[in-house]
């Protein structure tokens, strides 16, 4: 008798951004598993597998981000109970799908006595049963080296460039707000046939999320800036570069970023900057409060769903973007 084995794909989510995972499960046409997360009086986290996961392709899905009275630490912690879960429930293979990466940009020692807690984040997984990683946007690209074991690498290139080639004109001229977004920028500004322009910033020593604009390196007079970045945390880094971009005669600053984080004095920094537009995607969620006119939302869960496809099929994820995910 010949055995044929059927491969099974199941989907769940965590609580931080289950909208996302809705709509992820929705194009790729499968339900979406029961987790059972809840939190005891005590404040511990517990989840439990609604159905059998036995000798199935588990993809786990969480954002690492601060959502209602979870925190970021909270999400963190219950995708790895999550992981763990599927690996003592017999899954088969185990992804953990982190649209956005916690602790990104700890990847390396920027001073003496630090640790690099992006490695830390993937060293749990790896502990806790994780076959594989995927996530979208990494702050660095060497993360991937972090785990060791396949790691898909997004990019929400796609839906950005497609809503800036059908809402901010022709002339447009793509800027990276410091220098280490360049490589990020010139790929935007190729793949929209555009200029690209470069603010030079500095950090002012010892004070966090404290920035200083101070020169633009490219042509902007006249024309629509789009600044382009990986994230938005506090704002600080756009706002100084929009203002220097207007200070050199650009006609108006719009920005795109894949993580809309906006923590702290993002919302006021942003409402009272004189950028016009920004767009972040769905990666983490914008809680009602942060809902300005200025912030637009597009949807990842096309590019995730795509590439979950990709590894469930067994096919390229590369092949989805062109190469362009490889950072």
């Amino acid at each position: 008798m010949e055995l044929v084995t059927k491969k099974k794909l199941h989907i769940v989510s965590g609580r931080a951004n289950l909208p996302l995972a809705v709509e992820i499960a929705e194009a790729l046409g499968v339900e979406l598993g029961d987790a059972n997360t809840a939190d005891f009086a005590n404040g511990e986290i517990h989840c439990r597998f609604g159905e059998s996961v036995r000798g199935m392709d588990v993809f786990i899905i969480q954002s690492h981000g601060a959502s209602g009275s979870m925190s970021i630490n909270d999400a963190i912690f219950e995708h790895l109970q999550m992981v763990d879960a599927a690996r003592r429930a017999s899954a088969k293979r185990i992804t953990a799908v982190m649209p956005f990466y916690g602790y990104a940009r700890q990847d390396r020692k920027a001073e003496g006595r630090e640790p690099i807690s992006a490695k830390l984040i993937a060293n749990m997984f790896a502990a806790a049963g994780a076959d594989r990683l995927m996530s979208v946007d990494l702050h660095s690209g060497q993360i991937q080296g972090f785990f060791d074991g396949p790691f898909d690498h997004l990019v929400a290139m796609p839906v950005l460039v497609d809503h800036i080639e059908r809402n901010m004109g022709d002339d447009i001229v793509v800027v990276s707000p410091d220098a280490g977004r360049v490589k990020v920028a010139e790929r935007y500004a190729n793949a929209l046939h555009a200029d690209l322009a470069i603010v030079h910033k500095r950090r002012v020593k010892g004070a966090k999320n404290v920035v200083e604009a101070k020169e633009v390196v490219g042509n902007v007079a006249g024309r629509t800036c789009v600044l382009i970045d990986d994230m938005i945390d506090t704002g600080g880094t756009l706002v100084a570069a929009a203002e220097q971009l207007m200070e050199q005669g650009a006609r108006e600053v719009c920005a795109a970023a894949t993580h809309g984080v906006l923590s702290g004095p993002a919302i006021d920094r942003l409402k009272n900057s004189v950028i016009s537009k920004v767009v972040v995607t769905n990666t983490l969620p914008l809680p009602p409060e942060k809902q300005i006119d200025k912030i637009e939302v597009l949807s990842i869960a096309g590019i995730i769903a795509d590439a979950i496809d990709a590894v469930f099929e067994d096919t390229s994820v590369s092949e989805i973007f062109g190469g362009a995910n490889q950072s």
